[in-house]
């Protein structure tokens, strides 16, 4: 099974994908592409309105080539975040007017990000929620900014919840869920997908 974690920073992804890596072992873990870049790489990546297309579109492509190894649904692998993320955080860039990330920089990622999602089964979002909110992690990483977090995670319930970019036109694409809630019922609402996915 070929799982994406997706959504907005320190929101639990992670976390989400160590504790099922944990659980189950045949799974691969796939790195999120800005710690495999930028804190394990060679390339220097902003966040907020410092973004650049060079460093979104290098996390995105990054994210895509590994997505696209994995070409079974037999292939047991977790991402740490998706495509689908770099559109979201790209486009909080571009409403901010003061990098080379703009409205048309966006559109152009569209169709890999579209394509990118035909070798995924399971696309799992993990939003933020008043009834259960997660504190902002201080980890000399992520930004500690929560209209930041707030705003990006805005956008991925547009993309997500709304259809805005009609990501997912056809039933081809991955089954879309949400994890919510403590650790344990993330596991479980994982695990019920991946069931349900099996019975077909």
């Amino acid at each position: 099974m070929r799982i994406a974690i997706t959504g907005s920073h320190s929101l639990g992804k992670s976390t989400v994908v160590n504790q099922w890596v944990d659980r189950h072992p045949s799974y691969r873990r796939e790195e999120e592409p800005y710690r495999a870049l930028c804190l394990y790489g060679p390339y220097a990546i902003d966040f907020r309105e410092a973004s650049t297309r060079l460093q979104n579109g290098l996390q995105l492509y990054y994210n895509i080539s590994r997505v696209q190894r994995y070409c079974l649904t037999t292939d047991n692998v977790i991402f740490d975040r998706a495509p689908v993320d770099y559109l979201a955080y790209s486009m909080y860039t571009a409403t901010q007017g003061l990098s080379d990330i703009d409205d048309c920089f966006v559109e152009s990622m569209l169709p890999a990000v579209r394509e990118s999602l035909d070798r995924l089964d399971i696309l799992a979002f993990v939003p933020k929620s008043a009834e259960w909110p997660v504190a902002m992690e201080d980890d000399g990483i992520r930004p500690v900014d929560h209209a930041y977090r707030d705003d990006v995670d805005t956008i991925f319930k547009q993309i997500y919840r709304d259809g805005r970019f009609g990501l997912f036109p056809n039933s081809d694409g991955p089954r879309l869920i949400e994890l919510v809630g403590p650790p344990e019922q993330r596991m479980g609402q994982l695990e019920l997908a991946i069931a349900e996915l099996q019975k077909v």
